[in-house]
Order: structure tokens, then C-alpha cells, then sequence
């Protein structure tokens, strides 16, 4: 009769050990890794690339990065491409930053200056300034981003903690 209980109660510890670690597994921050560039002599770009999906299922690449030309004058900008060509981003209005406390920012449009020549990009691509905005953000509270479409329902993503870290990272490195 022990051998049972004792079978019972290490299936039982097995099973909890084996739960555990499956949970553990399924909520690991997944964490980005932040990439140089040389763009041109003395100019240097460091990015981080993440995948968000939206309120639909679909996915959106998010590209965090900063540029530190030869003046000195560093920039920190967020790029949003949505893998769905119908989406047409309305580029009249900011990209908004809001945490499960309520508290709402906006990221200023600056798709204009994605492409030097006179060609817009495409109408699933925005670009938005968050430097302003990356001191105020808490990566331990959950953060969702809304970005506006011309026709339709604005697109909704949620943001991993570890992406915000991976971009107040980007925005405090000394390079």
C-alpha cells in the first residue's frame, strides 16, 4: 500500500515539475538581439528586429532603430511593416502608445523620410519617432500600440516587455 502513495505522489511531484517548466517555457521573454550597421563611412545604425502580431492574427515586423551620423545628432525611430498588403497606414496620424494604467503617448509620423528619392513607401509601412517617448515607457506594464488605417479598424498590437527593453536599450547605448 505505500508503494502506491508513494508512485502517486511522485507522478503527482513529476507531473507539477513538468507543468511548470511547459509554462515557463511558454511565457520566456523572447528577446531580440540588437544588430550594427555601417550605412555609410562614420555612420553607424543599430536595429533591433521584432515580429507583433495584431487584433487579426497577422504579423507585423517592428524595427527599432538608431542612427548616429557623423553631426552627432542620434535619431531613434520605430518602422511597422504589416506582411498584409490591403492595409493602408494613415500616415495624418500618430501612432499611439498605451499601458494597461491608462496612460497614452503619441509617436509622431516620419515616413517621409524612409526613402531619399521621390518614391512614398508602401501604404503597409510606418515610420514614427519614439525617442520622446521611450523614458516614459514601464517595460513591466503591459503596452499595446494602435496604429491608424485610412479604411477600417485601426490595427492593434501588444507589445512583449522585452521588446521595450530591447528599445530603452537602443535609446540609452553610447555608441
Amino acid at each position: 500500500m505505500k508503494s502506491i502513495y508513494r508512485f502517486i505522489g511522485a507522478t503527482l511531484i513529476l507531473g507539477m515539475l513538468v507543468w511548470t517548466l511547459t509554462i515557463n517555457l511558454a511565457i520566456a521573454p523572447v528577446r531580440a538581439t540588437i544588430r550594427q550597421l555601417e550605412e555609410a563611412p562614420g555612420q553607424m545604425v543599430y536595429q533591433s528586429r521584432q515580429t507583433l502580431k495584431d487584433q487579426h492574427g497577422n504579423n507585423w515586423q517592428a524595427i527599432a532603430f538608431k542612427r548616429t551620423p557623423l553631426n552627432g545628432k542620434t535619431s531613434l525611430e520605430l518602422r511597422l511593416v504589416g506582411f498584409i498588403s490591403a492595409v493602408e497606414i494613415d500616415r495624418s496620424k500618430p501612432l499611439l502608445f498605451a499601458d494597461s494604467m491608462g496612460k497614452t503617448l503619441a509617436a509622431d509620423d516620419t515616413s517621409s523620410t524612409l526613402f531619399t528619392d521621390l518614391s512614398a513607401p508602401e501604404s503597409n509601412v510606418g515610420q514614427y519617432d519614439i525617442q520622446p517617448l521611450l523614458p516614459q515607457l514601464q517595460p513591466e506594464i503591459p503596452l499595446s500600440l494602435t496604429l491608424p488605417v485610412i479604411d477600417g479598424e485601426a490595427i492593434n498590437l501588444s507589445v512583449p516587455p522585452s521588446f521595450v527593453q530591447d528599445w530603452q536599450t537602443l535609446f540609452s547605448s553610447r555608441e
